[in-house]
């Protein structure tokens, strides 16, 4: 383990739910476990008008909260609690961030790390604010969450108003997805292992499916999620990351830039999704009243603040083609959607079947090998071959088993996606962050499908909640003759 030198990280937005839900569990766990110097500082800024002890009992009681019970330590919390300072700040209003000034400059030395967990709509503002107070130095970095923009164009805005003030080697664009253990085994499976090597290609691989499903509604975030949906929300970032770590050429190196331009490669290989196509290749879907849990929940016009004359998304299911050497006719399946019947993240690697069976019933009892990744909510790699079933029986019959390549459950605690990912940043480590080229370009290709299904009227399928979207997410993979996994 290497100790990080002492820096400061600013926290715009430290009292939101991210800020004091993600993050700051996460800043507690890299303290805890020796990963940053014990005279690091954690600045939170807000609007809020509290004293310094308030900030203190805010951030102890959401830790209580947001940490499993055994890993809040009050003794270490007592050490920790000297880190955190609290600055108010209206973030639209640059004459409020003396205080921040002033706090900053007494260490100036110190790398700092900006993280902006606010609002798109404010990264430009907090930018020129912090440069105005002269506090951006040569080895201070921002982070920015996502959505990163709704398009395109309102994408190259926000982005045109950072690097004013950033250079883009400081720029850190943040998908958590990214962060997680298994997400980044996907790199060592692939990669490290002969196994997999010769076999990742169209000659051994049928087909592949990407399905993030969400039990939650909208937990009273309908103003927000209605200006996005789905396609915004989670099939242009946390989607296609997950697209191109599993289908990128081998970079030369783990070197940032080295990784980052494997993925857009194969972003600028997606075929575009157009014309006829919607209607064959794309499916939006929209809520409505179901039960989740046996309990019965509203439809997504009728949660607080809807309006029922809403076309926001809540589901989208894809067939992607990348036309490359690599993957030429071979489909993805993406879909995504909230209110579906179980909480669950998962890539379904589909191998061909063999090309001749020498078993009983022409082998109709041999399935194909599937690699299964589950992201959430437990992390797991199994693989699912054909074995003889043990036993004197006439002929020889076949079972499918499954071969587990976890991690073992006693082994030590996996660390949170966000750990990962503020302790690159604090490393400046940029592999596993998107770069600017990187986001445009997929907003390019998730461009041409929002627009057509705005042209063409292209209107949502309803499901049920509860549910695992609409019927026409079943025919759109039954229609090229496969089925969507549900293990």
């Amino acid at each position: 383990m290497t100790q990080h030198k002492a820096c400061d990280i600013i926290i715009f937005g430290g009292h939101g739910d991210l800020a004091l839900r993600k993050l700051m569990p996460a800043l507690y766990h890299l303290c805890l476990d020796g990963y940053l110097s014990g005279d690091t500082r954690i600045i939170s800024v807000s609007r809020d008008e509290v004293s310094h002890e308030q900030h203190i009992d805010l951030i102890a009681n959401k830790l209580k909260i947001n940490l499993k019970e055994k890993d809040f330590d009050e003794t270490f919390f007592n050490s920790f609690k000297e880190n955190l300072h609290y600055v108010k700040i209206n973030l639209t209003d640059t004459s409020t961030y003396q205080g921040l000034a002033s706090l900053l400059q007494e260490h100036p030395e110190r790398e700092r790390i900006n993280y902006l967990s606010t609002a798109p709509s404010l990264y430009g503002i907090i930018c020129k604010s912090l440069h105005d107070y002269d506090l951006i130095t040569g080895i201070s970095r921002v982070v920015l969450e996502k959505p990163i923009g709704r398009d395109l164009i309102s994408s190259r805005v926000i982005n045109e108003e950072v690097a004013k003030y950033f250079d883009e080697s400081a720029i850190f664009r943040i998908d958590h997805y990214l962060g997680k253990d298994t997400v980044q085994n996907i790199m060592a499976l692939r990669f490290s292992n002969m196994l997999f090597a010769p076999i990742w290609n169209a000659q051994y691989i049928d087909h592949v499916q990407i399905t993030v499903a969400e039990s939650v509604g909208l937990e009273g975030r309908w103003a927000y999620y209605n200006d996005y949906g789905a396609m915004r929300d989670m099939i242009q970032n946390h989607l296609m990351q997950l697209l191109c770590l599993i289908t990128m050429e081998p970079p030369c190196s783990l070197d940032g830039n080295s990784v980052r331009d494997e993925k857009l490669k194969v972003i600028r290989s997606l075929r575009t999704i157009e014309g006829d196509d919607l209607a064959i290749k794309t499916v939006r879907g929209q809520y409505g009243a179901g039960a989740i849990d046996k309990k019965a929940v509203l439809g997504f016009l009728e949660e607080e603040g809807g309006n029922a004359n809403s076309h926001t998304e809540t589901f989208a299911a894809l067939r992607v083609d990348i036309d490359n050497w690599r993957w030429n006719n071979v489909p993805f399946y993406l879909r995504t959607g909230k209110r579906m019947s179980r909480r669950y993240s998962e890539i379904v690697i589909d191998f061909k079947g063999i090309p001749h069976s020498i078993f009983p019933n022409r082998g109709s009892c041999i399935e194909s090998n599937k690699l299964v990744i589950r992201l959430q909510p437990d992390e797991s790699i199994s693989m699912f071959i054909m074995n003889k079933v043990p036993g004197l029986t006439d002929g020889m019959r076949l079972q499918k088993v499954k071969l587990d390549l976890n991690i073992p459950k006693n082994a030590p605690r996996s660390p949170d996606a966000y750990e990962h990912l503020l302790l690159d940043v604090v490393r400046n480590n940029p592999t596993l962050f998107m770069r600017r080229d990187e986001v445009e370009a997929a907003w390019i290709w998730a461009d041409k499908i929002l627009n057509g299904w705005e042209e063409q009227g292209v209107k949502n399928k309803n499901y049920p909640a509860g549910t695992d979207g609409p019927a026409s997410a079943v025919a759109m993979i039954e229609r090229d003759g496969r089925s969507w996994y549900d293990e």
